[in-house]
Formats: C-alpha cells, structure tokens, sequence
C-alpha cells in the first residue's frame, strides 16, 4: 500500500557536487542543418576547480567559407588532417559523460552537437544544459552591462581568458561567467542545481515571484502544508529539510502539471518541524486524511480501506467491508482497493471450499446447489450435505489461513497453478498467481500489525547517522510521541520525557479505530527496520510461524512479486 507521495530527502544537489562540462564550437556557418563544425572546445569544472579540457579540429567535409576563416582564424588547412566530425563529437561526449553542459547562447552549440549525433549514428544523452545568456538576463541588468554578449560579460566578471572566436577560449571565459553568475545567485540563496534551473526560460515570472513564500521556514526535517489565499489546504508535503524542498516547488525540477497549478494558486506555506522523519511521516498522513488536499493524488483517503473478514452466521462466508469489529476475530486487510480485497477472497476460495453464494441459509431448509457444488469448490452446506459442525471445519481452515498459518493455501493454490502450467494454461496461472499474491500480502500485513495494535505500549529506539537515539513511543499502534536524544547522551531520560507526555491512546475497538491503517503499517515498518531496538513493551509482539510473512518472503522472489 502506497503511503506518503513526497519520499524525505527529496533536496536537490549542491551546486558544489555538480559537474559542469562548458562547451564551445566553432562552425562554417549559423545553421546546423546546412553547416559543419571547425572546433570543439571544453573545459570541465566542479565547485569551481577545473577538472579537465578538451580541444580538436574538427574535419567537417567542405570548405571552410573565407570570411569564417577570417573571423576564427580556422582555416581549410588547419584542419584537413583533423577527426571527423562523428569522431570528434564521439570524443566529446565521452568527456561530457553524466555532466550537466553549459554553453553561452546552447541552442546554438547543442543544436550542432544534435545535427551531428543524428547524422553520425550517435545517441544523444539528453544532458541537462544551462544556457549562461539566459541566467545572465536574469541576474544581470542592463543597467550594469550594454547587453548580454560573452565578451561584455566576461569582461563585466573579471574573466581570465578573452574570447576570441576560438573554441577553447570562449569556453574558458564561458567557465568565468558562469561562476560569476553562480555567485550572484548564490547572494539570494541560490546553491542547487534545481534551483540554479529556475532562473532559465522554463520557469514564469508568476512561479518565480512566488519563491519568498519559503524565505523564512525552517531548515530542518517535518512537514510543509501549501495553503491558497482563504487557508484552504492544497498540498501536504515531508522532507528532511523544509526550507530546501519548498523552494524546489519553484524551480525547474518541478515539472509536474499539477504542482504547477498548486504553486500558482498558492499563498503560504506551513512548516510542521519533527523531531524524527517517522513523526514527519505520521503527521503527513494525518493531515491528508483530515484536509483531504486537491493536490495529494496518492493517499488522500487513507482512512477508506477494505478488509476481507468471515461472517457471523451458521455458515459463513467471506465479506469485503469498510469496517472491522472487535468480535470480527478473522479478517485480513487493510487493502487499498476492492478488486485486490476481492483477488485476495478468491485466492482463499482457490484453497478452501467456502460457499461464495450471498444468501443466508438455514441449517434447517435445504435448497438446490449451484455449479460450484458440482465443481467441487464449494462445500455445498445449502443442500444439506454438511451440517453447522461440519462445516464449521471448513470455516477453520479459512480463519486458520487469516490468522494463522497460511501455508496449507498457499500449498493448494501453488498445486492448482503447477497443474494449469503443466497443461500449458500460463495465463489462468498467473491469474491464480496473482490472487495468492494479494492474499499472503494482505494477511501478512494484518499478522505483523496486529499485536503492535492490541499493545497498550511500545518504547523503540534507532540509532541515527548523526549520533544519537530516535525514539518513539507507540500506542495500540498509533504513534503517541517521538523524540531524539543527542549523541553522546544518556537516552533514558529522554525515555522517561517521551513517555510521560506522549498522547494518551484508547484501547482499539476495531482496526482503524486507534490509529489509521496506514499509520500502524508506517509504525510497523519502522519497527521492523534493521537496526531498531526495543526499549520496552507492554503486550506481546509477536507473529505466527508459518504466517503469511514468512511465506510472502519465500515466495515473492520465486513468483515476481513486488516487496
């Protein structure tokens, strides 16, 4: 089941770590579809250092046009004996592998190196590219510079190396005015890739007035709630640092139609912060469930779920339902959806003869049986062939598989599915396959959550990269507080605080009544993470042997199916 749509850590990367591959050509004219490529220049940096250059001719297989020659100083000569332009352009994306390329007017020099790709039989990458004219119209004004040429702006920055129409040269000065650029940006807080991203031509005005709405949150981990001008929720959001990843809303990274449409109609932005990316979790969900936001497309009814359950009547049968009961001792979920609620009920059917038919029957006014009788998948309790007792085995071996031990169903079903492979019937197996994939899931889901629920108390605890414990005190598996004691400190007190201000959480009258479904499954995750301790429990924490976890983890490589 699919639980929180933003995964934490969702930041960005320093403009520190990028690798910059910056690119020049020089040409025998402004068209790329009718022309060829003299030179490549490029010079390759990272957090400002210089990493490497490349410099060739490039043969390209017709006259160089005199007044080219006269304005690069590229003659025919020069480069007769030079690479051909597949060989040269091969070359160059080997140096600019896996690096983000800039150019100084790139439709220009990408546009070449795209003609020549295509022309050559190479596959272009799809790098991303900065194109330093338009972050240059950007940040530089014309109040400060005549226009926007890579001679006025690096004479403008103070560039080393003067460009002169020759490759290497204007790459190097290219190399220049890009970091100037990055550290004007970097004066307004400017220092990801995604951000550097939204001062390029794909991002509006309107998104990029919009970036102070995260000016003064938090760089630390929790929750950011979008609202729009009346308070009304649109989008909730974790990350493990607020700040960071708010402001990625209003760059180029963002390309997400509907994000777009949030940010647009957005006027404030709500920091949660958390002591530990679990409560980030937690209280994402929670406040999905209760603003339902327009925005959140995955879980934004986490409280609407299904079960599979047994009925209470003389002879039972499965029943998908919203709710479960105390009294409803038998049952399997949550599901995110019916129709796997339903694979889940006809994969049990596949290995136990329960009656599927809706009527309530009489132990005392038989009727006629239906197909499934005659098919031997139904014990046929309606004709009175099997009395209550009788039938009640039946019942056993169903509520055994929901709440036990799984294993004789998966054996029956995997036994259907060998014999419909060996008459060559793959697709009615692979039906079958997935049916017992929903079941074991389901059942294996509601085995581990279980005793975590039914505990009026877990202390847990994990070690954190930084140094120190997160601990979390859990409820009938709700989560009724977190925190984080420092490293180098003695985690007990900070237990004995957790404990006595953590919520007070009622003992569960049914799954879903103490917690919502989703948050005992987070709950439960963490606590099976590697590396979680167990402080202190109040209860059993517990799972059956031969229950649908372990038979999910045996048979989930062997069948294809997803963890």
């Amino acid at each position: 089941m699919e639980v929180v749509q933003d995964r934490l850590g969702d930041l960005g990367t320093p403009l520190a770590e990028v690798t910059f591959v910056v690119v020049d050509l020089e040409t025998t004219g402004g068209s790329a579809r009718d022309c060829g490529i003299t030179e490549i220049g490029a010079v390759k940096v990272r957090g400002g250092e210089e990493l490497g250059e490349l410099q060739t001719f490039v043969n390209p297989g017709e006259p160089i046009p005199a007044f080219i020659q006269s304005l690069t100083g590229i003659t025919d000569a020069m480069v007769r004996d030079a690479p051909s332009t597949g060989e040269a352009v091969a070359s160059f994306l080997e140096f600019a592998r896996g690096a983000v390329l800039v150019a100084h007017n790139a439709g220009f020099d990408i546009g070449f190196l795209k003609a020549a790709c295509a022309a050559h039989g190479l596959r272009w990458p799809g790098p991303q590219v900065i194109d330093t004219v338009h972050l240059a119209r950007q940040v530089v004004s014309r109040d400060e510079v005549r226009n926007h040429k890579l001679g006025t702006l690096a004479q403008y920055f103070g560039a080393t190396t003067t460009p002169d129409h020759r490759a290497l040269h204007d790459a190097r000065a290219t190399v220049d005015v890009l970091h100037g650029l990055i550290g004007r940006l970097g004066s307004v807080g400017v220092d990801t890739l995604e951000e550097l991203g939204s001062y390029t031509n794909r991002v509006s005005d309107e998104v990029r007035r919009k970036r102070v709405l995260a000016d003064g949150l938090p760089s630390a981990p929790g929750v950011y709630v979008f609202k729009d001008d009346r308070g009304e929720v649109l989008y909730v959001g974790t990350s493990v640092d607020i700040r960071a990843r708010a402001r990625s809303y209003f760059t180029a990274s963002e390309q997400r139609r509907r994000m777009g449409e949030m940010v647009r109609l957005a006027a404030e932005i709500t920091p949660i912060v958390c002591a530990t990316t679990l409560e980030a979790q937690v209280r994402e969900l929670r406040l999905i469930a209760r603003h339902r936001p327009r925005y959140n497309t995955r879980s934004r009814r986490p409280d609407k779920v299904w079960w599979l359950k047994l009925t209470d009547e003389a002879f039972p049968r499965l029943s998908i339902v919203r709710t479960i009961g105390a009294d409803d001792l038998a049952w399997a979920g949550p599901f995110g959806t019916r129709g796997a609620a339903e694979d889940a009920a006809a994969a049990l059917h596949d290995a136990v003869p329960l009656r599927q038919c809706l009527t309530r029957l009489s132990p005392t006014r038989p009727t006629s049986a239906c197909a499934l009788a005659d098919m031997g998948r139904c014990a046929a309790p309606c004709t009175g062939a099997v009395g209550v007792d009788e039938y009640a085995i039946t019942v056993a071996e169903a509520a055994a598989v929901l709440v036990g031990d799984v294993r004789p169903a998966v054996a029956a079903v995997r036994e259907r599915m060998s014999s419909l492979s060996v008459d060559e019937r793959y697709e009615e197996a692979a039906v079958l396959r997935d049916r017992l994939g929903s079941l074991v899931r389901a059942t294996s889901r509601s085995q581990r959550a279980t005793p975590v629920r039914e505990s009026p108390e877990i202390i847990a605890a994990r070690r954190t990269p930084r140094g120190g414990w997160d601990l979390m005190c859990i409820r009938h598996g709700r989560l009724a507080g977190s925190s984080h004691s420092p490293a180098g400190a003695d985690p007990m007190p900070y237990v004995a605080a957790l404990r006595a201000s953590a919520e007070v959480v009622p003992a569960p009258t049914g799954p879903g009544t103490s917690a919502l479904p989703e948050e005992t499954e987070l709950v439960v995750r963490w606590l099976e993470t590697e590396g979680t301790r167990l402080v202190d429990i109040d209860g059993e924490w517990t799972c059956p042997v031969g229950g649908a976890a372990a038979a999910h983890g045996a048979l989930a490589p062997a069948l294809g199916w997803a963890s």
